[in-house]
């Protein structure tokens, strides 16, 4: 055997691969003594499966490092065999040597498996010719293919996928040396949208100069990348595309792409323009400010609608996807494929926050898939300050968290405009083809500091010498076209001029955009108006409650339920629903989505445990317990209730808080016709979320006038759970509310329940909603209701006592407390007898007229907020002052709760029942002796005035 045909180990790894895969395709094609030796490895067995020959090659490899050889079979030369394995390495290793940074500083890694000495070949072996795949001639003229394939501008990394998407990829990619073919027209508008992103720049900076805007310079070119995917996505038949991004160039998208006027950017700069001379319209900074926009393409006309976004990078990542899935399934695009959600990260961020992997995980989950996103990566090498890799990241990539999706990554030099449109036009037709998440990691650089204001040569002076003596995307692109004879002799200078007169002027720069006033497009949320006091018809006629609640209590025919779910749900809903027992709070829940979508409505309800339900309460997904098949083991009555009902969806979440939740928020703020929810397993949950909730939930209206009709359920309670699953937080969300932002209730009964949740629907109203739900209380019997109450009533802000007039005390409470003061008072009603114990419901909008009509039944009365809750925690700091504006001539407030704490709760069963104990008693006004554990109690008049 000689040298040429005796090659070390890596080389045959790479080459044995590639015809592994080869064969696996077509046993055929590969020559007789490999497919007798792969057959061998297969044991003769079909399935016997890729592992297994990977095995082999380890053991083969091993060998080979204990000096053994492997054996090469007759007629094939060392340079074939090296062409075959330099064509695997280069598909698996090009991209870390290819040219994608702009910036020459590090240099570039040698990977030694692209190298010919690797295999051990001579000379006289790089001349003779081989033929592999669309690679032929002389070896060292195949090497020069591969380098000008896989190591040029654009780092291709797909190896990871599977051998259906690696050959298309190796399709797309090879035939055409890694570079696409455009015609004089498209480079021309490459360099139109070039010139447009760096003009846009240059002429802030001159007209604004230090004034904060997060611009482009050094990024340009993800301006035209943007332009070529929304231009060649209208071809084929896309009709909606969402955008999310960061503050970086966003100012750039919304003159440059979307087409907003450059005079209402102007005046925005100069202090002029607001959203609203409404007081409760705080507005937000322009640079996270959203857009829409109407734009033709060669497929049409689409929408375009750029997200709002805080200053929280990645965060609007899952609120894009849930806005595109909602805007799918309004159109019923089951293929998604009618609208594509682009995603922009920067380099720092998409490795460095979290709530990036969480979004991925959900890219492909049958209750959040929205069909992949083409995710472009604005990879200026500096995260606010820091840029040394050694700091950044622990992989080689920023963008390697791309692979716990499955999904490919193209690297591409920003200083290369038709690389970088190649990428776009790769990424949207594997987007298509695959419906998975595919990543542009557009390499540039930062010209300027995190802001305008920054210096960032104070810790980058390396980098940015050689910043500073870059001549921009623009000027190298415009000399490349002028040479080739796409441009005159100075036309690249004349567009410059052009463009600026353009701004000069205020115009909109973005020929293709149609400015209409309610797009045809987009969702129309005009009927929504802002007054929480508006009534709604809630109830259901007791015929069509016996009706849906039959449904809920059936199954198919051959489909066994859990014995337990049999007996203990399904055979008590079906008396509930023939009214021979009162509801339980799973049976009034349930019968409120069945009732909207029996109505036409959606119901998306979403949560860790939603389908079954946390405490076992719901059992709104069924499963089969004879079923063989685990593809159709589950059956959910709600989606089988009428053929013309609305859309039903009953999700069990990946276990995550933020992402989940902000994909929730998206899909609400794009379908204002369901009830969108977002359950917590506990609701303590959703401090893991606590950026959607500040940023979105609370203030996306007063910022960004953004509705959304979200509802939040969050079981709560004190029933000595334990510190972590006591509280739901109540006090951080009423510390929220201003300005009508949202709703926060605690509802007691199954009737509330079924009527808040319709009222959350069916009123022309569309705030967030949270509310503070049970867990021992949906198995009160004190908390259930009559059938009556769901075909009669409404949801009540506030409910009296019926039982107590003229009390001289008055407890008022909400939640599951009512309930076990009203325990504790029927264990003495004499002692009690002058004691009314009334339900505050609604803790914001503060219900202040129905219980200042109550309270008035009671002249006189010493009123009682109690709360399970540490004092510095739950409602009493933030409703004590409207409980005292509320107050009839001559009562006096106090409040019972736990002593202020820093923990929500205690972590002993047995310390947890004597607190509890102590607050019933302080709130009926027992006598609370020191040996107890004291409930924070004030009983003098004067206390009001002093808390």
């Amino acid at each position: 055997m000689t040298q040429s045909q005796t090659m070390m180990w890596g080389g045959n790894a790479a080459f044995i691969e590639g015809l592994y895969e080869s064969y696996l395709a077509d046993p055929a094609s590969v020559d007789a003594e490999w497919r007798a030796y792969f057959d061998g490895l297969r044991g003769g067995a079909a399935d016997r499966g890729h592992a297994a020959v990977q095995q082999k090659f380890y053991e083969l490899g091993t060998q080979r490092r204990g000096g053994a050889v492997l054996p090469v079979p007759q007629g094939v030369s060392g340079a074939q065999q090296a062409a075959g394995a330099l064509i695997t390495a280069y598909r698996v290793y090009g991209h870390i040597s290819a040219h994608t940074n702009p910036l020459k500083m590090r240099g570039l890694p040698v990977v030694p498996e692209l190298t010919p000495e690797y295999y051990g070949l001579s000379q006289a072996d790089l001349g003779e010719t081989v033929q592999d795949s669309s690679y032929s001639g002389p070896l060292r003229d195949v090497i020069g293919q591969l380098q000008q394939t896989y190591c040029g501008s654009i780092g291709f990394e797909f190896s990871y996928l599977p051998a259906s998407e690696r050959a298309w990829f190796q399709a797309q990619i090879e035939p055409g040396r890694g570079r696409g073919q455009y015609g004089d027209a498209e480079r021309r508008r490459f360099m139109s949208k070039l010139n447009a992103a760096e003009g846009l720049e240059l002429y802030l900076k001159n007209k604004y100069p230090g004034v904060k805007r997060f611009g482009l310079e050094g990024g340009e070119s993800f301006i035209p990348l943007l332009d070529r995917l929304i231009q060649q996505a209208g071809r084929v038949g896309v009709k909606e595309v969402v955008i999310g991004m960061a503050h970086r160039g966003r100012l750039n998208t919304l003159v440059n792409i979307f087409g907003k006027p450059s005079s209402v950017l102007f005046d925005e700069f100069d202090g002029k323009k607001k959203l609203s001379d409404n007081p409760d319209v705080a507005g937000d900074v322009k640079y996270h400010m959203g857009y829409s926009s109407d734009v033709r393409t060669p497929g049409g006309p689409m929408h375009l609608a750029l997200a709002f976004n805080p200053s929280h990078l990645e965060i609007v990542s899952p609120v894009v996807h849930g806005s595109v899935r909602a805007r799918q399934d309004r159109r019923g695009d089951t293929e998604r494929k009618q609208v594509l959600p682009i995603t922009v990260h920067g380099d720092a961020a998409v490795s460095g926050q979290g709530v990036v992997m969480e979004t991925l995980n959900l890219s492909r989950l049958r209750g959040f898939a929205t069909g992949g996103a083409v995710r472009i990566v604005i990879n200026n090498q500096v995260g606010f300050t820091i840029s040394d890799p050694r700091d950044t990241r622990s992989s080689r990539y920023c963008t390697d968290v791309a692979k716990i999706a499955n999904a490919p990554v193209l690297h591409v030099n920003g200083d290369d405009p038709e690389a970088v449109a190649f990428c776009g036009d790769l990424a949207l037709a594997y987007r298509q083809e695959f419906g998975k998440d595919v990543f542009v990691d557009l390499i540039c650089f930062r010209r300027n500091g995190h802001n305008e204001g920054d210096e960032p040569r104070m810790t980058q002076p390396i980098m940015y010498r050689e910043i500073d003596s870059h001549p921009g995307t623009r000027a190298l692109y415009a000399a490349q076209l002028e040479q080739a004879g796409v441009l005159k002799a100075g036309e690249g200078a004349e567009l410059v001029t052009r463009f600026r007169d353009q701004l000069d002027r205020g115009e909109t720069v973005v020929e293709e955009v149609e400015n209409l006033e309610q797009s045809k497009l987009a969702a129309d949320w005009s009927g929504y108006t802002a007054n929480w006091q508006d009534g709604v018809e809630t109830a259901v006629p007791l015929e069509k409650l016996n009706e849906l609640g039959q449904k809920l209590a059936s199954v198919p025919e051959g489909f066994k339920v859990h014995r337990t779910i049999e007996r203990t749900v399904m055979t008590p809903r079906a008396a509930m629903s023939r009214g021979e027992q009162p509801l339980d709070w799973g049976m009034g829940e349930m019968l409120a989505y069945a009732s909207l979508l029996d109505e036409g409505y959606g119901v998306r309800l979403v949560g860790q445990d939603s389908g079954r339900g946390t405490f076992v309460h719901r059992h709104a997904v069924l499963h089969d317990q004879t079923a063989q098949d685990p593809m159709n083991e589950e059956y959910m009555a709600l989606a089988h209730l009428s053929p013309d009902q609305g859309r039903a969806e009953v999700v069990d979440s990946t276990l995550s808080e933020e992402a989940v939740m902000a994909f929730e928020y998206g899909y609400s703020t794009s379908e204002p016709k369901a009830l969108i929810a977002w359950e917590g397993q506990f609701g303590d949950f959703a401090n893991g979320a606590q950026a959607v909730i500040d940023q979105f939930i609370s203030a996306g209206e007063s910022k960004w006038q953004r509705l959304s009709g979200l509802t939040l359920l969050l079981p709560h309670g004190y029933e000595g759970a334990g510190p972590e699953h006591s509280s739901a937080r109540l006090e951080r969300y009423l510390q929220l509310c201003a300005q009508k932002n949202m709703q926060v209730v605690v509802p007691s009964s199954a009737a509330q329940i079924f009527h808040l949740l319709r009222r959350q629907v069916l009123r022309p109203y569309r705030k967030p909603l949270i509310v503070m739900t049970p867990k021992s209380l949906l198995r009160n019997k004190l908390a259930m209701s009559p059938l009556a109450e769901l075909a009669e009533g409404r949801f009540h802000e506030v409910i009296g006592d019926p039982e107590v007039q003229g009390a001289r005390r008055v407890v008022l409470s909400s939640g599951k407390l009512h309930w076990e003061l009203s325990e504790a008072r029927g264990a003495d009603r004499e002692g009690y007898a002058g004691t009314a114990l009334v339900r505050l419901e609604q803790l914001y909008p503060f219900p202040a007229e129905a219980l200042s009509a109550e309270l008035a039944k009671h002249p006189g009365a010493q009123v009682v907020w109690a709360q399970e809750e540490p004092e510095n925690q739950g409602a009493w700091l933030m409703i004590w002052e409207d409980l005292e504006k509320v107050l009839a001539d001559g009562q006096t407030l106090t409040h019972a709760s736990r002593a202020r704490s820093a923990s929500t709760a205690a972590g002993y069963a047995s310390v947890h029942a004597r607190e509890q104990a102590a607050v019933i008693a302080a709130a009926l006004g027992e006598k609370v002796g020191k040996g107890d554990f004291e409930a924070q109690v004030e009983l003098k008049p004067e206390a009001s005035a002093q808390a």
